[in-house]
């Protein structure tokens, strides 16, 4: 156990040193972007140009979706008001350029964490905010049920995602001699494949369970085979350039997680929070806080705009939604999923 504990106290000591090297130099704040948010009086959060349960539009113009929620509880953090948020639409190609280039503060956007982009796009992920896996689907009347039955195919994925690599990657690992048909956007994708031009569609299972639910033909005319190609865990991602935003953004995150794990909820934090182990597991330091330049409260703040995890997946994806798709992974460490948070102090 001295190894682990050894390892924790390096990278704490590794995160102050950045954070007082920050104040050394000289800045007013922890955070550059912290710091244009404030001045903007808004969060500029990059999400999709429509998915249902991660980020959509509707006709009123209010966004919906997880990725939204989490938007609105860092602007609810950093300004006070989960409100304050600019939302902007994004092209899968033009995600990356826009947080590089300082268009968005915040990319949270149904993005794959993967190693090859915290090496070269110059991004850092915060934590898996969705764990999601792989699939394809087809149309039932074809009674493909299999991806071996799919070889020789066409097959219609994003261009610019980890779907059109890891198809490329995995049919050539078996021989499958599927022939990729690259198009821009969802939109794109569904129209590709009900014209005929492609036997299958591959993307996230949780992209395509909202396709299949909004099929021509009805959800029943659609198949999502049983096979995953891959694991694809979904992280908000911030530019790599800046500390302590990403701690900031990363924390709002694990409070959410940590919140659902102690049960405290939208409606009953302000009477939790009053039980000293519910606030030392949910409100940071005070020199903590301090260090990264933000006011007092924001991890509360975070939590009272968006809820819980639980609460953010069960309105978006889960029971409370029209998708209704089970928590599998993303469920709490304590019921078989891959959630939990680690300690706040």
């Amino acid at each position: 156990m001295k190894r682990p504990t050894r390892c924790i106290a390096a990278i704490a000591g590794a995160l102050l040193l950045a954070l007082s090297s920050s104040h050394a130099s000289g800045r007013a704040t922890g955070s550059e972007t912290l710091a244009q948010v404030k001045g903007r009086g808004v969060l500029r959060c990059g999400v999709s140009e429509g998915i249902a349960g991660f980020s959509e539009l509707d006709a009123s113009g209010h966004w919906s979706g997880i990725d939204a929620d989490f938007c609105r509880a860092v602007a609810a953090a950093t300004l006070g008001d989960g409100n304050k948020v600019a939302f902007v639409p994004l092209r899968t190609s033009a995600r990356f350029p826009a947080l590089r280039t300082g268009r968005i503060d915040l990319l949270a956007r149904n993005t794959t964490w993967t190693l090859l982009r915290e090496a070269t796009v110059g991004v850092q992920f915060a934590g898996v905010l969705f764990y999601d896996a792989q699939a394809f689907m087809v149309s039932t009347k074809s009674g493909v049920r299999t991806l071996s039955s799919l070889k020789g195919a066409a097959v219609c994925v994003q261009r610019d995602t980890s779907s059109e690599t890891n198809l490329v990657s995995y049919s050539n690992a078996r021989g499958l001699d599927l022939k990729p048909l690259r198009v821009a956007s969802v939109n794109e994708l569904t129209q590709r494949f009900n014209t005929g031009r492609c036997s299958a569609m591959t993307a996230d299972a949780s992209l395509l369970a909202t396709l299949k639910s909004r099929a021509p033909d009805g959800p029943a005319s659609m198949t999502i085979l049983s096979e995953r190609i891959s694991r694809q865990p979904h992280a908000p991602a911030v530019r790599n350039d800046d500390i302590a935003w990403l701690v900031i953004v990363r924390w709002v995150l694990y409070t959410l997680i940590g919140a659902e794990e102690l049960a405290v909820t939208r409606q009953n934090v302000s009477e939790r929070i009053r039980d000293p182990n519910v606030a030392r597991a949910l409100v940071p330091d005070e020199t903590v806080t301090a260090s990264l330049g933000i006011d007092a409260g924001w991890t509360l703040r975070a939590l009272k705009s968006a809820g819980n995890y639980g609460e953010m997946y069960d309105r978006n994806l889960g029971a409370g939604s029209a998708l209704k798709i089970e928590r599998g992974f993303n469920d709490l460490y304590t019921r078989g999923g891959l959630m939990y948070a680690p300690p706040m102090q």
